[in-house]
């Protein structure tokens, strides 16, 4: 450690302008009570101020009014008394002999309670400093300001009272003059106990008159919501402070020397300093003019380094050793007039630790803050804002190993912090390092916030030597902490955007750990998962149980006038994540945040994924999602959407289909046996059934029915059929489409033959020679690089996708993949056909009814119907339903069997509930949003992680089987 951390660190106790609210007693600040004049009707009032965030401790005598005080002063529940706690160990609130027990339970409660930043008070005799002691330490074990109020009431007072009390009545006065003893003797050495602030209120009126008052912590700006530009470690380095401070939009204020005072941004943006202004560099006293007329002027907010630590201890005599850059400083200041140092010195005496910022979203401070430390308030708290903390260890250039705390991180506000220097600021776990070394010919950096973008500006020189090469990252490096069980394990609230806080029950973590951990893709390419989908209300048509009028109908209800119509495409669903080259993916590994902020980190070689709606990769064979992935790619350069939308990266919402690509094994142990045992069986059945009705013997209804029961598993079959389809082998649509698997295939059906080659899960893949037969239908861009899309208008949204869509020909032609007389294949991106509809006008629904029944008709799976503005709310704040599936008759065969459309099956299928479903598809995709917004604001993997393992997890509640 070097001296400096060694001088640093044992400053950890001193009072600071923070503490201030702290470190002198009230006695001290306030004038002692004056006389009172003989004829004054009523005393004065005496303003007790307490801190927001504290333990405040009463002190006085049995008897002394302090309950009667604390309920006038302060809420019930933040009330802890003694008696009470007494009463719950023991059933008698006068049970002496359980105080020990009453007292721990007291403590227990006192530190939850602070734990959660909740103001305390505790109401018991606190006469003695034994008891005394152990709350000032509770109060230092959280970091928060221990402040007593005393009680000072005369004795023949409490005698008075006590002995007006049924429960007391009988108390001797010894113990009424032992209290009286003990607090006299404890009154004058308050202060030294370690209570930061003391009140004492003497006599019963200034105790009635007492009016208490809450203070805001010092620390604490959550009011202020910026916007801010917060600017990294300055050292000394006026001009390029200066020149950054331009580039931010700052207009500068100049005095009549010509030396900048101010600076003003006109749209009213304000300037945040995390510390280090002086040492090393050419002009210190330039750097704290300009700070200091922001700082007076409120165009600015500052917090102390440990640079600015050590020179506030030289202003005020102390002994100091002149290194590490303050020769400098001093040998500059002494050039200044001594006006203007004493000006520096109580500056820098009144600059606070930290600042809690934006509704308590950002926190601001110079080595970085844990979450426990944030709005806190104590020589702890302070120690680690400026110095931060070490291993203990030093490196080999003989500097102390700092402790890499951002790895740990995982508070919601983010943190940005300097002291450290790093070639480049880059993201780690939400906390941000901007010192990247002006002073040693590096560069300096400021963030703007909201906006989270960094605008820097070189260094003119090498002003100062460094220790070490700046060839290290800030505190854990570039990486991020690796996902921890305890992110996802249990029962879990995630606070979303949307919907508030929401629960996942820890049986459906476990489940979603399971296939998490065992089948899903590198979680660093897994930022989303599409949510479930509910259907629409049950239709009432004679033969069908989706139909959509009650879509359209749901939605005029919920006050959406326009709704799109999508073809809902007979494959399976899928995330597309492409990058645009090999460069931007090995960039999005070496920097977890990405260029506009993105937590991806994809491994060397891997250009994107392509996963399913569970997580897992659609395809074993990684060259097979590579040739994908270069397709999409291609078309969007084509189509110039990587210029448009500003990104290195794009995040698809699609279907892949043929269905059978991926669902081999369903089709063959589920749908293909069903379609192969009644092809066996039917013609069997049927025949015996003729040749006796041919003889006379009366099975006419028997006949009709399994004639029927055969018609049934025939439509099953060929509805199935639709799903299936040859890849990688030549044409994928025409007659050869249908020849997968169907009752002609019986034999066959273990097999499967003509299987597709791609097919993923438990399937090997041998590879994919071509793409032909492989269709890839996106339909929604769902994020770019720093932005999510989900809020984009599905029309619009389509738009964009038909120019992807429409380029592939240009880039089919361009290369050359297409064999002469062959141009009539369709490629690999497939269009979704829609219809807009207005619910509110009878001629359109009745033409988007007409619309679906043509696509259901011609075997299509039925279409989701989606309001044209995305994220609508109701009346009520609530969101409405962002799609309702209505499925074809035929398809829904498929999923509830053969014989489903009978009057007797549907009725049953009709009695379905629909709430927990819908509430469902809300929850997952008020969590996917959650996911987008956090990937879209930078924000640890972690962070995107956890919303994104609620989803799958919340796959695993149990729904309706008839949904």
């Amino acid at each position: 450690m070097t001296e400096d951390d060694r001088t640093e660190y044992g400053d950890e106790n001193q009072h600071t302008h923070e503490d201030r609210q702290g470190s002198r007693t009230q006695r001290a600040r306030e004038p002692e009570p004056q006389p009172r004049p003989q004829h004054r009707s009523e005393p004065a009032r005496r303003t007790l101020a307490v801190p927001d965030l504290s333990l405040v401790v009463l002190i006085g005598a049995t008897g002394s009014g302090k309950s009667t005080f604390a309920a006038r002063h302060f809420r019930q529940t933040e009330v802890l008394s003694s008696d009470f706690c007494r009463g719950l160990v023991s059933d008698d609130e006068n049970d002496q002999s359980a105080s020990g027990d009453a007292f721990d339970v007291l403590h227990f409660i006192a530190g939850k309670r602070l734990a959660a930043g909740r103001l305390t008070v505790v109401d018991a005799t606190n006469v003695q400093s034994e008891a005394r002691a152990q709350l000032v330490r509770l109060a230092r074990e959280h970091d928060v300001l221990p402040v007593a109020i005393v009680l000072d009431v005369p004795e023949q007072v409490c005698a008075a009272r006590n002995a007006a009390r049924a429960d007391r009545a009988g108390l001797p006065r010894r113990v009424i003059q032992r209290h009286q003893r003990e607090l006299r003797r404890s009154l004058r050495h308050l202060e030294r106990e370690g209570f930061r602030r003391v009140h004492i209120l003497r006599g019963q009126e200034e105790v009635e008159s007492a009016e208490v008052v809450t203070e805001r912590r010092f620390n604490d700006l959550c009011h202020l919501t910026g916007p801010f530009d917060i600017i990294g470690d300055i050292h000394g380095c006026r001009s390029e402070l200066e020149t950054l401070l331009g580039r931010l939009g700052y207009e500068l204020a100049r005095d009549a020397l010509g030396r900048a005072v101010d600076a003003v941004h006109p749209e009213g943006r304000t300037a945040v300093f995390v510390g280090d202004l002086v040492d090393r560099g050419p002009d210190s006293p330039g750097v704290l003019r300009l700070v200091m007329g922001m700082v007076g002027a409120g165009h600015a907010l500052c917090v102390p380094g440990n640079h600015e630590n050590k020179l506030g201890r030289y202003l005020k005599g102390r002994k100091v050793q002149h290194t590490h850059g303050l020769a400098e400083t001093i040998e500059q200041l002494d050039k200044e007039d001594a006006g203007f140092r004493a000006e520096v010195g109580e500056f820098i005496d009144g600059l606070v630790s930290h600042y809690v910022l934006d509704g308590g979203g950002l926190v601001v401070c110079h080595a970085g803050l844990p979450e426990k430390y944030h709005g806190r308030t104590s020589g702890r708290v302070r120690s680690f804002a400026l110095y931060g903390d070490t291993t203990g260890e030093t490196d080999e250039f003989g500097l102390p190993v700092r402790y890499p705390w951002a790895e740990e991180y995982r508070g919601r506000a983010a943190v940005v912090y300097g002291h450290t220097p790093t070639p480049r600021a880059s993201w780690l776990n939400n906390t941000l390092c901007l010192d990247t070394g002006c002073v040693f010919g590096g560069a300096m950096t400021a963030l703007r916030w909201p906006e989270r973008e960094m605008v820097d500006v070189p260094a003119e020189r090498v002003w100062y030597e460094p220790t070490k090469p700046l060839a290290t990252e800030a505190p854990g490096g570039a990486d991020g902490r690796p996902l921890d069980l305890n992110d996802v394990a249990g029962r879990r609230i995630v606070e979303t955007r949307y919907m508030g806080r929401l629960a996942v029950k820890e049986e459906n973590a476990a489940a979603a750990l399971e296939v998490m951990s065992r089948f899903a893709i590198d979680p660093r390419l897994l930022p989303y998962l599409p949510p479930t989908m509910a259907p629409c209300a049950t239709s009432t048509e004679e033969g069908y149980l989706e139909h959509p009028a009650e879509a359209f109908a749901g939605y005029r209800a919920d006050g959406v006038r326009e709704v799109v119509c999508e073809e809902k495409h007979m494959g399976s669903r899928a995330v597309v994540l492409v990058c645009r080259d090999e460069t931007v993916a090995e960039e999005l590994s070496r920097s977890p945040q990405g260029r506009g902020g993105t937590p991806l980190g994809v491994p060397k070689g891997v250009s994107g994924a392509l996963y399913t709606r569970t997580g897992r990769p659609f395809f074993d064979d990684p060259e097979t999602t590579e040739r994908i992935l270069r397709r999409v790619r291609d078309c969007a350069e084509e189509a110039g959407l990587w210029a448009e939308l500003e990104t290195d990266w794009l995040l698809l919402d699609a279907e892949l289909m043929p269905w059978s690509l991926k669902a081999t094994g369903l089709l063959r142990k589920q749908y293909a046996a069903v379609g192969a045992a009644s092809g066996a069986v039917f013609p069997g059945v049927l025949g015996a059934l003729e040749a006796a009705a041919a003889r006379g013997v009366e099975v006419s209804p028997l006949l009709t029915r399994q004639r029927d029961r055969a018609a049934d598993a025939a439509a099953f079959t060929e509805a199935y059929r639709r799903y299936c389809w040859r890849v990688g082998m030549g044409p994928a649509d025409g007659a050869e489409a249908s020849g997968a698997w169907g009752a002609s295939d019986a034999e066959a059906a273990p097999d499967v033959p003509n299987a597709s080659p791609l097919s993923g899960g438990s399937d090997r893949s041998a590879g994919l020679g071509e793409l032909e037969g492989v269709r890839l239908a996106p339909f929604q861009i769902l994020a770019v690089q720093g932005r999510s899309l989900a809020g984009l208008a599905h029309t619009d949204q389509l738009a964009l996708i038909d120019r992807l869509i429409a380029a592939e020909a240009a880039v089919t032609a361009r290369d050359g993949a297409r064999a002469e007389g062959s141009t009539d294949r369709p490629g690999l991106l497939a269009t979704t056909r829609r219809i807009v509809v207005d619910t509110e006008d009878e001629a359109s629904v009745a033409a988007g009814t007409a619309w679906w029944l043509d696509l259901t008709a011609d075997g299509g799976e039925g279409m989701v119907v989606k309001p044209v503005q995305a994220l609508i709310w109701q009346g009520d704040g609530r969101l409405v339903q962002p799609g309702v599936k209505c499925r074809g008759r035929e398809y829904l065969r498929i999923i509830y069997g053969p014989e489903y459309t009978r009057p007797e099956n549907l009725r049953r299928l009709r009695v379905r509930h629909l709430g927990h479903k819908r509430s469902l598809a809300l929850r997952e995709y008020a969590l996917g949003l959650e996911a987008l917004d956090r990937l879209a604001d930078g924000e640890p993997l972690w962070r995107v992680h956890e919303a994104v393992f609620a989803v799958l997890a919340l796959e695993s509640e149990p729904v309706d089987p008839r949904l």
